[in-house]
């Protein structure tokens, strides 16, 4: 959510926000029907400052007629009273409904764009695996080391499920427990906070293990519920709760209400989840294997910093993912979100996507987003300044590996001529073989 007085004072910037973003928002509505809220407060304490003063006033009369038409006016007050409540709260859900549909707006180096075609690559990493043979897709390979199999998840479960099995059911969890020993670690997390600024904080994660289930509320609290989003969902009316999307719909929610000191910023989590997406309006698209499922696997970084230090929060939320692929020794390319890709909550959004030989392309597997205060203020999650001052706090959150993913990018860039598919060396400590066959 934004301040409602930079809305005021900023108009047409918020304005072209939206136009950016491709959200329909009527600004000059939102802005009579504040000025009406606030005429209407103000009508209403007049109103109850005059009764405070008749108040006082009748017990000192000792003319009864005097007495009876102060009484009067007092019963009139009331009635006009509870008129201008009665609008107000019709003021206000109307205010706090145009309020909510309001994205957040995009930093000056975002990319004006309509969709994924006008995102910007800032660079790529690694050369794309080269191979003396014509490489396979994740699933041709997996189904023939009998570690996938979508077909029984589908007689089971529906399309787009699948069973990890085998090797690769150990691999998710070495690729969890690995992910984890790299963001509790004091020593690697401190080495990628100086490649980011030298001397930044170098506090490690904490680990969670979230809910995923979301109320309502909390959901619309987290800008991850809107009307775009609500198809996206899975919803259980009986407990009035969805499922979440990722780790971090349940992790930004962690200091609601909360004010937290200055000297304990930057907060840090690391959470691993179930992730349930319904891919509304994707149906025919990416249908084969395990890339785009209605379950999977993740684990999320979310942090909470000090506005100044919001955008290099984001820059080692975003080290930190190319840490971990670059220790997996599979090629990417970092990609800066343009202005219609993001979601409403993003100030700046950016994705890393993995090269996927298998399909000849490069696939998105990780996303940082910087959502400045606008989470914060939905929230209400304050910060406290050491000279005692109040404001809103600067929220981020990161993929640290879509694990489904990723384990398609392992299969695909680790497999071998003859069908087996070898272990990336920094798992290979958490798994008693070497090589998939």
């Amino acid at each position: 959510m934004l301040d409602i007085k930079f809305i005021r004072q900023n108009p047409d910037k918020v304005k072209e926000a939206c136009r950016k973003k491709q959200v329909e928002v009527d600004i000059d509505q939102l802005l009579e029907t504040d000025k009406k809220r606030r005429e209407t407060i103000q009508a209403l304490e007049d109103m109850r400052a005059q009764k405070n003063k008749v108040s006082k006033e009748i017990p000192r009369l000792k003319n009864e007629k005097e007495k009876k038409k102060l009484i009067l006016e007092m019963r009139e007050l009331d009635r006009n009273s509870d008129r201008l409540d009665k609008n107000l709260k019709e003021l206000e859900e109307e205010f706090n409904e145009l309020m909510l549909k309001i994205p957040n707006l995009p930093f000056d180096d975002v990319p004006e764009g309509r969709d994924e075609r006008d995102n910007l690559v800032l660079r790529q990493v690694g050369k794309k695996t080269k191979f003396d043979f014509k490489p396979k897709d994740h699933l041709e390979i997996a189904e023939k080391l009998d570690i996938i199999d979508v077909k029984k998840a589908s007689k089971v479960a529906g399309s787009r499920f699948g069973y990890l099995k085998k090797e690769l059911a150990l691999m998710e969890l070495a690729l969890i427990q690995y992910t984890f020993d790299v963001l509790t670690s004091k020593t690697v997390i401190k080495k990628i906070a100086d490649s980011v600024k030298k001397g930044y904080s170098d506090k490690v994660f904490v680990p969670i293990i979230p809910p995923v289930m979301i109320n309502p509320e909390t959901y619309v609290k987290m800008a991850r519920l809107t009307e775009k989003d609500k198809d996206e969902r899975y919803y259980f009316p009986k407990d009035d709760l969805y499922l979440i999307g990722s780790a971090e719909h349940t992790l930004g929610p962690l200091h609601m209400d909360e004010i937290i000191n200055e000297k304990d910023l930057p907060i840090r989590y690391v959470g691993f989840s179930t992730c349930f997406r319904r891919e509304a309006g994707s149906y025919g698209k990416d249908t084969k294997g395990i890339l785009r499922v209605h379950q999977f696997d993740k684990v999320e970084m979310e942090s909470f910093a000090a506005p100044e230090d919001s955008l290099l929060e984001q820059n080692f939320f975003t080290a930190i993912q190319e840490y971990l692929m670059q220790s997996l020794n599979i090629p990417y390319q970092v990609v800066l979100i343009c202005t219609g890709d993001m979601s409403i909550p993003d100030a700046r959004q950016v994705d890393i996507e993995a090269w996927m030989p298998g399909q000849g392309k490069y696939r998105e597997t990780h996303t940082a987003d910087l959502m400045t205060d606008y989470q914060a203020r939905r929230l209400n999650t304050r910060m406290k300044r050491k000279n005692g001052a109040m404001e809103f706090i600067h929220m981020n959150d990161a993929t640290a590996f879509a694990v489904g993913r990723t384990l398609i990018a392992i299969i695909e860039n680790y497999q071998q001529k003859d069908g087996t598919v070898v272990v990336p060396e920094a798992l290979q400590k958490y798994l008693n073989f070497k090589v998939i066959k």
